[in-house]
C-alpha cells in the first residue's frame, strides 16, 4: 500500500469505510490520505470517503479541498464520494441518502431476544472462520435473490468471498444446522481498533431455523465484548427490514450518510473537454503513413466544396461538419496541393479547444440551468438516448457505451450551448461518429506545412455561443428521439454535397439561427475576400454559412461552381 499507514488509520477509524484493507480489498484500488481523509483509487476511478478521522471536524469545504487534491493526484475520471453532508457542488449527484446505525457494546441484551437466541442456540452450532463455502455461495445466491438491495450491497455480497482472502480482520459468524446446512452468516469486520463493524448477514428460507440471525447477533456483541471494541457498527439503514433488525438490538441512529458519483470532465492532457469529445481521439504520438491510414474510418470524397475565381484566381470554399462519421483526408489532401493558405473559423488547437470548454464548464450565477427547464421525464429520456444501454448487463453483452456524458451534471452545471454540444456529440459518438470534418482539415494543413490563419478569435466564439436560442436549446433536447433519423439524413446529404437538402432538414437545430449564422457571414466575408482575391487558398466555414456565402460572394464579383 505504498507509504500508507494502515495501522495508524485503524487506530482512528470511525465509520466502516475507513477499514482501508478491507476497501482496498473490495475495490481492488490503492488506499491513501489527504488531509483528515481517506481514498482508494485504482486506474481512472476514486473513491473518498468524506468522514475525517477527527469525528468533530468535518466541514463540505474542507472535504471538498481534499476531494479535489486527490483529483489532481489521480486523474480520476469516475468517482464515488460519501459524506455526512456532501459539499454543495456535489449535490447533483447525489444517488443515495441513509444514516449509519451504532450499538454500544455496554447496551444489556433486550431479554426477549436472549430468549429466542438460547432457543435458537438450542439447535444450532455457532462457529467463527474466514473459509466461504459452498454453502455460504447458495445461501448468498438465496438471500441476494429475495431481498431488495442497493447496488452497493448488491456488490459487496458479490464480492464476498474474494474480499475474505485478502483483507485481514474479516471472519464469518455462522449458525449450521443438526443436518450441516447453513441456516444463517454474518460478515464482520475486527480491523478498526475502537469497534467492530457488522458489514452483511443472511439468513435462509430454505433451511429455515428461527431466530438464527438473532443467535449470531447475540454472538457479534459477545465478540465485540471480548475484543475490547466500545461499539458496534451496524452499518446503514438500507431499507425497512434490515432498519428494523437493527434498533430492535437497540441500534441508534448515527451520523448522516450521502453518497454521489459522477463523472470528471476530461483534463486538457486526455482531450478538450465534453464540448469537443468527438475531435479529441487523435494519435498522441507519430504514426506511419500505412499505419495512420490503417486506423482511419471509411474515406469518402468531399462533396460540399466549391471553387470560388475572381481575375483569374481561384480558390475554394468547403462547408464542414464538427461531428462526422467519415473521413475525407484523401480528397482533402489532393485539394491542398493546389493552395498555400487555409482559414478556419477560429482556432482548433487544444489549447484553445480548452478554453472554450472551460467557458462552457463555469457559467455565470445568472445564467440559466437547463435542469430547471426540463421535466423529470424528459431527463430520463435525454439519458436513453445519449447514454444508451447501461448497468451490469448491459455492460456484460458489450453494448454499454464505455464514456457516457453525465447528462444530470451537465444540465445542472454547464452553460445552454456546453451541455447541447456535449450531449448531442456524446450521442453521436455513442453512433461511431468519432470524426470531425473542420479539425482533421486543420492537422491537415499543418501537417502539409499550409499557412493557417483563423477568421475568429476565441472569445468572440464564445460570445457568438451565448447568443444560440435557450428556447431552441430545450426543444431540441426535448426532442431527443428524433435525433437519430435527424442524423441520418444530413449524413446522406453532406456525403452528396446537398446543401439545400441538408438545411431543409436542419433549420430546428439551435445554432442555425440569424444570430449565429446571418450576423457572422458578413464578418467571414470581410476576412476571407482579401485571400480568395489572392488566390490558392481553401476556406473552411459551418456548412450552414454557405447558404448565404454563395450568394454574397457572387454579388462580390466572385464566380462560384460547385466542385463535382
Amino acid at each position: 500500500m505504498s507509504d500508507f499507514d494502515l495501522q495508524a488509520f485503524l487506530e482512528r477509524a470511525a465509520v466502516p469505510e475507513h477499514s482501508a484493507g478491507f476497501m482496498a480489498a473490495m475495490s481492488g484500488g490503492e488506499p491513501f490520505q489527504e488531509g483528515p481523509y481517506l481514498f482508494v483509487a485504482a486506474a481512472d476511478w476514486l473513491l473518498a470517503v468524506g468522514y475525517p478521522l477527527d469525528r468533530d471536524a468535518y466541514s463540505p469545504q474542507g472535504f471538498s479541498e481534499s476531494l479535489r487534491a486527490a483529483l489532481r493526484r489521480t486523474k480520476a475520471r469516475d468517482v464515488w464520494a460519501i459524506a455526512p453532508a456532501l459539499p454543495e457542488r456535489l449535490q447533483t449527484h447525489l444517488r443515495d441518502r441513509d444514516r449509519y446505525y451504532i450499538l454500544s457494546v455496554e447496551s444489556p441484551v433486550p431479554p426477549r431476544l436472549d430468549r429466542l437466541a438460547d432457543r435458537a442456540s438450542a439447535v444450532l452450532r455457532v462457529e467463527e472462520g474466514t473459509a466461504f463455502t459452498a454453502a455460504h455461495r447458495r445461501l448468498w445466491a438465496e438471500f441476494v435473490g429475495r431481498v431488495a438491495l442497493p447496488p452497493n450491497v448488491k456488490e459487496l455480497f458479490a464480492r464476498t468471498e474474494a474480499v475474505l482472502e485478502n483483507a485481514a480482520g474479516l471472519r464469518l459468524l455462522n449458525a449450521w444446522d443438526a443436518e450441516g446446512r447453513l441456516a444463517a452468516s454474518l460478515l464482520l469486520d475486527t480491523a478498526p481498533r475502537r469497534f467492530l463493524s457488522y458489514l452483511l448477514g443472511a439468513h435462509s428460507r430454505i433451511h429455515y431455523t428461527p431466530h438464527a440471525s438473532d443467535l449470531l447477533f447475540r454472538e457479534m456483541i459477545a465478540i465485540a465484548r471480548r475484543e475490547g471494541k466500545a461499539f458496534i457498527h451496524l452499518g446503514l439503514g438500507v431499507n425497512d427490514g434490515i432498519r428494523r433488525f437493527k434498533t430492535k438490538w437497540g441500534g441508534e441512529p448515527g451520523a448522516l450518510y450521502e453518497m454521489a458519483e459522477w463523472r470528471e470532465a476530461e483534463r486538457a492532457g486526455a482531450g478538450v473537454g465534453d464540448l469537443l469529445r468527438a475531435m479529441a481521439a487523435l494519435p498522441r504520438q507519430p504514426l506511419s503513413k500505412s499505419e495512420y491510414l490503417a486506423a482511419l474510418p471509411p474515406q469518402r470524397r468531399f462533396a460540399m466544396l466549391w471553387e470560388v475565381e475572381k481575375a483569374g484566381r481561384r480558390a475554394w470554399i468547403g462547408g464542414t461538419a464538427h461531428f462526422f462519421c467519415c473521413s475525407f483526408e484523401n480528397s482533402l489532401r489532393k485539394r491542398f496541393a493546389q493552395v498555400d493558405r487555409v482559414l478556419f473559423e477560429g482556432p482548433l488547437d487544444p489549447a484553445s479547444l480548452e478554453a472554450v470548454a472551460q467557458a462552457g464548464r463555469t457559467p455565470d450565477p445568472e445564467t440559466p440551468r437547463l435542469s430547471a427547464l426540463l421535466c423529470e421525464a424528459e431527463i430520463r429520456n435525454l439519458e436513453r438516448v445519449v447514454c444508451g444501454p447501461r448497468g451490469a448487463w448491459a455492460r456484460f453483452f458489450g453494448v454499454a457505451q464505455p464514456d457516457p456524458p453525465d447528462v444530470r451534471s451537465l444540465l445542472a452545471n454547464a452553460r445552454p450551448w456546453m451541455a447541447f454540444f456535449a450531449l448531442w456529440s456524446g450521442y453521436l459518438a455513442r453512433r461511431g461518429w468519432n470524426q470531425s470534418v473542420d479539425l482533421e482539415a486543420w492537422h491537415l494543413a499543418h501537417e502539409t506545412g499550409k499557412v493557417v490563419i483563423a477568421m475568429e478569435t476565441i472569445p468572440e466564439q464564445i460570445e457568438t455561443l451565448d447568443q444560440i436560442s435557450l428556447a431552441r436549446i430545450v426543444n431540441f433536447l426535448r426532442h431527443c428521439g428524433r435525433w437519430r433519423g435527424y442524423a441520418r439524413h444530413n449524413a446522406r446529404a453532406y456525403l452528396k454535397g446537398d446543401l439545400e437538402g441538408m438545411m431543409g432538414t436542419s433549420t430546428e437545430f439551435p445554432s442555425r439561427t440569424e444570430r449565429v449564422i446571418n450576423r457572422r457571414d458578413a464578418i467571414f466575408l470581410e476576412r476571407m475576400r482579401p485571400h480568395l482575391e489572392a488566390g490558392r487558398c481553401a476556406v473552411f466555414v459551418g456548412t450552414a454559412h454557405m447558404l448565404d456565402l454563395r450568394r454574397m460572394l457572387a454579388e462580390e464579383g466572385f464566380t462560384v461552381r460547385r466542385c463535382r
